[in-house]
């Protein structure tokens, strides 16, 4: 088997049922052109990875990496790009929603030019979103509006998860890719030093066949975290921004909770601050659970140790609080100052302690 032109890196979840027709139609698609296919599968119970194994041990063009521990597509594209040494690179989803039948054409106009990237696009003319359900097809367009309009992205479709990519492109802007998330395309653009050379190649997006969808509001909610992370994230980790958000919303909670239970129901001041601050500190977990901490989510057990951990470090950040507070307030700070001061000073602690242990980061383990 000669070494590949091209490599295509499928990142997968619950794909079991379309890997063999993907292969098929990948096939047909690419006669007389040396090819390989890497499914990245975030260790699926359904045994996505197995299949492709068995296939692979068969016909060598067929390749597995299996992730354990680790979840997300961007992630899983960068391992499979970087597991090739092909010069030519395409990503696309295994839902069977992309037309394989543009691959050749993509690859063409890469080798035919200086063109870094061939984009797979729904919006140019000649493409179209098909039968995309009209809500998810609103939220594609909005995330498509946001991309071009806040970052400048000249494509149509900076939402693609459907391109192809030289791999020189690839190498420099590797190092500056965030790796979160599901849209690396954006990622790949929004990293470049440079003003990157693409084509936007229509298809029109199939319906899919089996499986569920993907795209949920909480793919728009990483997708916003990409954006703002490229925006501005040299300056200030775009985590701890929405560590900060979480905080001020349980902030809320609690004022709406103290009152209501100090001047409503009668409670004591003491028990009622005390509740308070229970529920608003609960709370602040469970919004940095699911929106800060998206990509290290916490699950079952874990949530009972992470939960420890956040009371744990919340009691002692709301100490350093204080104890900063009044020691500005009697070196002649004013007092709004010196609170504000000993606001920040805690809530960096609070993060910098909850980042690393209550939502610590699986160690970089794979098999296959």
């Amino acid at each position: 088997m000669s070494a590949p032109d091209l490599t295509i890196v499928v990142p997968t979840f619950k794909e079991r049922d379309n890997v063999e027709e993907l292969i098929r139609r990948v096939t047909a698609a690419l006669g007389g052109v040396s090819w390989e296919m890497v499914f990245v599968d975030d260790d699926s119970p359904d045994g996505t990875a197995d299949l492709v194994f068995a296939i692979s041990r068969g016909d060598p063009r067929i390749r597995a990496i299996r992730r354990i521990g680790r979840r997300g597509l961007s992630s899983a594209c960068i391992e499979g790009i970087c597991s090739s040494s092909a010069p030519y690179i395409a990503v696309m989803d295994a839902d069977l929603q992309h037309d394989e039948g543009i691959l050749p054409r993509m690859l063409d106009a890469l080798k035919a030019s200086g063109t870094d990237l061939a984009i797979g696009s729904r919006y140019v003319e000649g493409g179209s979103t098909g039968t995309m359900p009209g809500l998810r097809a609103k939220m594609s367009r909005f995330a498509t509006w946001i991309g071009s309009s806040w970052l400048g992205v000249g494509t149509t479709d900076p939402m693609s998860g459907f391109f192809m990519f030289r791999r020189e492109f690839f190498y420099e802007v590797v190092r500056d890719l965030s790796g979160k998330g599901f849209k690396i395309l954006l990622d790949l653009i929004a990293s470049a030093k440079r003003e990157v050379k693409f084509i936007d190649v229509p298809y029109d997006m199939r319906a899919r066949e089996r499986g569920d969808s993907k795209l949920s509001a909480m793919v728009l909610w990483e997708y916003l975290l990409l954006l703002c992370e490229k925006s501005f994230g040299n300056f200030v980790p775009v985590r701890f921004i929405f560590f900060v958000m979480m905080g001020l919303l349980g902030a809320l909670l609690h004022l709406a909770v103290l009152t209501s239970l100090f001047y409503r129901a009668g409670v004591p001041f003491i028990p009622a601050q005390s509740a308070a601050v229970i529920v608003a500190m609960t709370a602040n977990f469970f919004f940095n659970n699911y929106f800060t901490y998206a990509d290290r989510r916490l699950k079952g057990a874990n949530i009972l140790r992470g939960i420890t951990i956040f009371y744990l470090t919340c009691a002692v950040g709301a100490a350093i609080n204080l104890m900063v507070a009044t020691y500005l307030y009697h070196r002649g700070i004013l007092v709004p100052f010196a609170g504000l001061l000993g606001a920040a000073v805690g809530a960096i602690w609070n993060y910098t302690l909850s980042t690393q242990y209550a939502w610590r980061q699986s160690g970089p383990r794979a098999a296959g």
